[in-house]
């Protein structure tokens, strides 16, 4: 895996990853999410918040079907050699819950993380089976600004591909805090290598963390939208006037009633966002335009809102899946307009854009 960085411009990073996959030929342009040709293996589900107080020094705690499983450095490695992933997360010690976490209790994390880091890269080098993949070395340290920088430090010295920039997924941790912590860890960090974040994926959240350094993110959020009968409905677009742009190419007058709609929808879901609409509502079901206008997607070129709100009232699978393909192609096509932004030096009204539709 090799990094080619292109422009770098206030901490925003815009390049590319390049002798990604088995055979060394794909590639991904950052800022960007994991693509589908590599095959990435994480400790924990980034999305899922799991019980604390049960990692210790030699074994971390995983949680499954089956209940709660410990893991070694060896097991550990015994699962990446079976597995033979692309990039994989280093074993490491997460458990630190901002505002519940001691310095005492971030030292320790710190500290088990870079003994389970050396016992992994000792094993990788002893595995034929693992030459080819890439370990990603994980950046402890709950809100502890002091670890969180000696995490950096020491794991930037040791032979990873890349930096994981665990514990500031879920919303423990104030958005002043995060933002500070990842500025100052990334500042610490290597150029040539890419930094991985795990739990970030609204919009104007993905974006601050571009902006303080972070190149890689997951594309979990198309899939809870998706799951809460939801489509992606916000506009990236950074042209000057942005709600005139969109209304030339769509030919309605969805693009001008976007905000004035998300701020009456009622929400259904607690976590439901802004960048999002419910299509369940009652009001879409004699709505026969696309999910959103000018949307080059299978959904959007070929059904209606009404015809995705009848599938999701009957219970229809269809309804999942024509969602899915919708919101992961908006996703990816929003990571698209970032990356122009970047190239165009217009990322600050695209923020602004963006933050202006956040509630």
């Amino acid at each position: 895996m090799k990094l080619n960085l292109c422009r770098v411009v206030n901490g925003c990073r815009l390049g590319t990853l390049t002798n990604l996959g088995k055979k060394g030929v794909q590639a991904m342009e950052l800022p960007g999410c994991i693509p589908d040709s590599v095959l990435y293996c994480s400790i924990h589900d980034p999305i899922a918040l799991c019980p604390h107080g049960y990692n210790n020094n030699k074994t971390i705690s995983i949680w499954g079907c089956g209940g709660r499983m410990e893991l070694s450095t060896s097991k550990f490695m015994s699962i990446q050699r079976a597995l033979q992933p692309d990039w994989f997360q280093c074993l490491s010690d997460g458990d630190t819950l901002s505002g519940e976490t001691s310095k005492k209790r971030a030292k320790k994390s710190v500290d088990r993380s870079l003994s389970f880091l050396d016992e992994c890269l000792q094993l990788q080098e002893k595995s034929p089976e693992l030459q080819g993949s890439v370990m990603i070395g994980v950046i402890e340290g709950g809100d502890v600004m002091e670890e969180r920088l000696r995490s950096a430090k020491e794991t930037a010295k040791r032979p990873v591909g890349g930096f994981l920039l665990d514990g500031f997924q879920g919303n423990t941790m104030a958005k002043e805090t995060r933002l500070k912590l990842l500025a100052s860890v990334t500042a610490e960090l290597p150029e040539d290598k890419p930094r991985f974040i795990h739990g970030i994926s609204r919009p104007d959240e993905v974006l601050e963390c571009i902006e303080s350094g972070v190149d890689v993110f997951e594309s979990f959020f198309p899939y809870q939208v998706t799951e809460r009968g939801c489509a992606l409905f916000f506009n990236y677009s950074y042209h000057p006037d942005p709600e005139e742009a969109v209304l030339k190419e769509s030919g309605d007058q969805d693009a001008v009633k976007i905000r004035d709609e998300k701020n009456k929808n009622e929400k259904c879901y607690p976590e439901m966002t802004s960048f999002e609409i419910y299509l369940k509502e009652k009001k879409y079901q004699d709505d026969f335009g696309p999910l959103v206008s000018g949307c080059s997607c299978y959904c959007c070129q070929n059904h209606s809102r009404a015809y995705v709100h009848h599938l999701l009232v009957t219970n229809e699978m269809l309804a999942h899946v024509l969602l899915m393909i919708h919101n992961f192609q908006y996703y990816f096509s929003f990571f698209r307009s970032i990356r122009d932004a970047l190239r165009d030096d217009r990322l600050t009204q695209l923020k602004e854009i963006i933050c202006r539709q956040a509630l």
